[in-house]
């Protein structure tokens, strides 16, 4: 019924937009995804989001302790559209409920923080399962429970005096690094059908005026309910 559905909508949307959707869409995946713990500064919230957005990485989990992620309009580029973010600021301990929750849908947590069993971004394994990449907050970088929890510890190799990088830079650079890598190989990184094709009805949506009225007189006319 969703392929009803679609084709549906779709008579509201301009060709050249709809295949534009279509196409980003079958680009993105849940192969990766991105952690954020405790971000402060907008500036760099802003910048991980856009570098999500730009390599195809469909889900962001925001983990908030002591800080409020916050974004910059006109640093995030209207990129939380297109996005799914996952907040947990509700209970005592976010970043261990964050990552419970992240080991039970199957990833494996790679930490980036120099560690002295560390692998290199360039050597790191993406055969071996679904990677939920750690970035820690500006200051104190992961936290002792995501050190304790992390299954890997991720680095980017450097070659000068300065011994890390701003963290939108470091996220910017893994995901480059890693989009490019399992598009390359035999790994299928690509959103499942039913994925997809949810993910191309949400997107729709906020591309036609008045969607929700579109949708609810579908459902209506067919006894559904999207």
């Amino acid at each position: 019924m969703i392929d009803k559905l679609l084709n549906f909508l779709e008579d509201f949307t301009l060709e050249e937009r709809k295949q534009q959707l279509w196409d980003i869409a079958n680009q993105r995946t849940r192969y990766t995804t991105v952690v954020l713990e405790n971000i402060y500064q907008t500036q760099n919230a802003s910048a991980v989001l856009r570098s999500c957005d730009c390599f195809g990485i469909q889900d962001v989990h925001i983990i908030e302790n002591e800080n409020t992620f916050n974004v910059n309009p006109q640093v995030v580029m209207g990129a939380t559209k297109w996005l799914n973010l996952h907040r947990y600021n509700e209970r005592p301990n976010n970043t261990l409920t964050a990552l419970k929750k992240l080991k039970g849908d199957g990833y494996r947590i790679v930490a980036t923080s120099p560690h002295e069993n560390d692998v290199n971004l360039n050597d790191l394994d993406l055969s071996k399962g679904k990677i939920a990449f750690v970035f820690g907050n500006e200051r104190e970088g992961i936290s002792d429970i995501v050190k304790e929890e992390a299954d890997e510890f991720m680095k980017i190799p450097m070659y000068g005096f300065s011994e890390s990088l701003n963290i939108s830079v470091c996220a910017a650079i893994t995901l480059q690094h890693v989009t490019t890598e399992l598009k390359q190989s035999n790994i299928n990184w690509h959103l499942p059908d039913d994925e997809l094709k949810r993910l191309y009805f949400e997107w729709l949506k906020k591309s036609i005026k008045k969607s929700d009225l579109l949708v609810d007189e579908f459902n209506q006319r067919n006894n559904t309910d999207f």
